[in-house]
């Protein structure tokens, strides 16, 4: 499918912003640092908003914990789940974190634990915290997909849509940018919603899962214009990994919140 005449032009940034000799500052690790800045800011006003005993240093080590957990959950989980036979024969491939190759499934299996063990370390509950990552994880996710668009990875399905975008890796085919549509979906709308629910007072837990659900039902709308990942196409009929992953995610989530009201139904007030 060639581009439309009103196919919008691909910007075709240069990956690396800056190189001095074998150090490269590239817009894909550019855009993380941004994301994980963000939530460190964004995370200490929510914890002087609602008054939470929890120090300056706790949220700055929160957010390393973070990053450790979404930085090695996200590298193994895409190695598992979408080209192991690549990085089983290429294992120094798995430190190229800025070549991208992240697992979005794989970086929350990991940020979950590590927060586990932070809240555990610092006698925090479990579910504050939990809170506290999932309300500012959007902004991350988003910075994340702008990343994979100026990388011009992850695009979309061949399509006439008068915005389709013709990729450098895509061929000569109108593709839709679909790393766009994820920026908007799972960042900015699911942020707006979180932050909408945590103006109100709320079970404990309830930001976490209404993310985890939140993130399910956008990846699922996304698969449908996302291009599958070349080595692995669709798994069953025209069911992507991706929708497979989250699935789970969104039928967890949903039972999940419904026990959090459920067990909150005999307490006057949330805290």
């Amino acid at each position: 499918m060639m581009a439309p005449p009103a196919a919008l032009p691909y910007p075709n940034l240069d990956p690396v912003i800056v190189a001095l000799g074998p150090i490269q500052l590239r817009w894909y690790g550019l855009m993380y640092l941004i994301g994980l800045t963000a939530a460190y800011f964004l995370i200490r006003r929510n914890v002087t908003r609602k008054e939470l005993a929890i120090r300056q240093d706790q949220i700055y080590d929160m957010v390393v914990y973070a990053a450790f957990g979404v930085f090695l959950g996200g590298r193994i989980g895409y190695t598992l789940f979408y080209n192991f036979s690549y990085y089983s024969q290429n294992p120094l491939k798995l430190l190229a974190v800025w070549e991208g190759g992240m697992s979005f499934h794989g970086g929350l299996l990991g940020t979950i634990l590590a927060l586990i063990w932070f809240s555990r370390k610092q006698g925090i509950p479990v579910y504050t915290v939990a809170d506290l990552a999932a309300s500012v994880t959007p902004i991350g996710l988003g910075c994340g997909r702008i990343g994979n668009f100026i990388n011009g990875e992850l695009f979309g399905r061949a399509t006439d849509v008068d915005w389709c975008m013709v990729f450098p890796g895509g061929g000569p085919a109108c593709r839709h940018p679909s790393q766009l549509y994820e920026a908007t979906l799972e960042g900015l709308t699911l942020f707006t919603v979180l932050w909408l629910i945590d103006r109100r007072p709320t079970p404990p837990g309830t930001i976490f899962w209404t993310f985890i659900t939140g993130y399910g039902i956008s990846r699922l709308i996304v698969e449908l214009f996302r291009e599958p990942d070349q080595h692995l196409g669709f798994i069953f009929g025209p069911i992507t990994m991706g929708q497979i992953l989250s699935i789970p995610m969104v039928l967890v989530g949903v039972l999940m919140l419904i026990r959090g009201y459920q067990r909150a139904r005999q307490k006057p007030a949330y805290s």
